[in-house]
């Protein structure tokens, strides 16, 4: 590999000659190689977004020759475009403010707009990526409004889309199972009877809930940091560049984003980014609740509940012929207890603000986009590759209604608790039906009998 020189603050540096990226970047590849992780695509579109708003806004207020923030513009849209995605290469964990990211997407546009420019890839001229890229910003500012922005464009495209497709299909078998009565469980034991139908009305109802909190989490997402610069303060940027910058990305985006009204607290907390993920946490918990039900209630297929069938999607096993497991409620349990883990990782994140700055931005970014994007992929999944082909074992579900010992509880009304109770362990006793024995014992006619048990009832 051949290298070229660069310089910062602190002395010279070697960087790849192929590298876009400059002396800061470097420094932090060899101070950080830790864990592999980078920040994921949507994080670094939304970075190269503000950029890209930025350079425009600063000229526009006369703060930036045209002929540079052109070239600026034009190399943020490459990045957005994907263009350049081996060029992203600082670990997630580096210093907390993420400022090391903020270089590395400053140095990227500064080369690339160097080369348009010049036709030499790299250095600080004309284009400087402190001084022409990054300025009316901080890390400190520009971290958090990129985590806000990413986190909000992905709810919006990408995981509310997926909800409601989930919603949709679960809906679906909740009208399309109407009329088939089952029995009713609880604590893992038979209770009194429902439908098939609303049992996955039940499922449908947490979807819809799960929605109604990602659009609430997105209103607190929609403030964004931007303007604050190192402290809240705003110092060393122009008092129109905010406002500006983030209409510019409101149009971009097509998402209505808007300056936080308190930019003390958006830089030195993420409560928002806490709600949110807490909000995540909570939609995974209701997918454990699906995925569960789902794959005991086909469990099976002769020896256990088997009330419903899963499309057979694999072989299961690679020792029991014809054995054909619910492997995807198996995958969307384990995108939970992920989620659910990446949420203590954002909790604990969202108290690594002291006095004026979370210090830890990365983590929090990382583990929240991450979160989103695999509630996305795994709501979708479940509703196209297992809701939408489930089918209801009729026969076998009205035959476990009339083997329950809980229809008992329709004679509470007509013979009492302790009569009906004592009813009930004859015939586990005998192993009739809770039927059969209220017909020996001549408590009720025959036509009471139906009346009384029937599905409709």
């Amino acid at each position: 590999m051949t290298y070229r020189i660069e310089q910062d603050a602190l002395g010279e540096v070697k960087v790849p000659e192929h590298a876009c990226y400059g002396a800061q970047t470097q420094r932090a590849v060899e101070n950080f190689p830790i864990s592999g992780l980078m920040f994921p695509p949507s994080f670094i579109n939304a970075l190269a977004l503000i950029k890209k708003c930025a350079a425009q806004t600063n000229c526009d207020l006369g703060l930036l020759a045209k002929e540079l923030a052109e070239a600026i513009i034009q190399a943020a849209q490459e990045v957005i475009d994907g263009k350049w995605p081996e060029q992203f290469v600082v670990d997630i964990f580096q210093t907390g403010s993420g400022t090391s990211t903020n270089m590395n997407m400053n140095e990227v546009i500064a080369g690339r707009a160097n080369e348009l420019l010049s036709g030499r890839r790299g250095g600080k001229a004309p284009v400087h990526p402190n001084d022409h890229v990054n300025r009316g910003q901080s890390s400190n500012d520009v971290i958090p409004t990129a985590l806000h922005i990413a986190a909000l464009i992905q709810i919006r495209t990408s995981l509310i889309p997926a909800l409601k497709t989930l919603m949709q299909s679960l809906e679906h078998k909740a009208r399309e199972f109407a009329h088939i009565t089952k029995i009713g469980r609880t604590h893992l034991q038979d209770a009194v009877p429902i439908t098939l139908g609303q049992e996955f009305g039940g499922y449908a109802f947490q979807i819809e809930q799960g929605l109604s909190r990602m659009e609430k989490a997105e209103k607190a997402l929609a403030a964004l940091a931007l303007g604050g610069t190192a402290v809240g303060t705003g110092i060393n940027t122009h008092p129109d560049f905010a406002a500006a910058v983030i209409k510019l990305i409101a149009d971009e985006s097509g998402i209505t984003f808007y300056e936080t009204t308190n930019h003390f607290a958006a830089q030195a907390a993420q409560d928002a980014a806490v709600e949110a993920s807490g909000m995540l946490k909570t939609l995974a918990v209701s997918l454990v609740k699906i995925a569960n039900d789902v794959r005991w209630l086909a469990s099976g297929p002769r020896c256990a509940l088997g009330e419903i069938t899963l499309p057979s999607l694999q072989p299961g096993s690679s020792i029991m012929p014809g054995k054909v497991n619910p492997v995807i409620p198996e995958a969307v349990i384990q995108v939970a207890a992920q989620v659910i883990g990446n949420d203590s990782t954002v909790t604990l994140g969202g108290q690594g603000g002291t006095f004026e700055l979370n210090t830890m931005l990365p983590v929090i970014t990382y583990n929240l986009l991450q979160s989103i994007d695999l509630l996305s992929a795994a709501s979708r999944l479940l509703a196209e590759q297992c809701i939408d082909g489930i089918t209801a074992n009729h026969e076998r579900c009205s035959a476990m209604v009339e083997q329950s010992l809980a229809l008992a509880t329709r004679l509470v009304p007509v013979v009492g608790y302790d009569r009906a109770a004592r009813l009930v362990q004859e015939a586990y006793e005998t192993g009739k039906t809770i039927r059969q024995v209220v017909l020996e014992r001549g408590i009720l006619t025959e036509q009471e009998t139906d009346k009384l048990f029937s599905e409709k009832t």
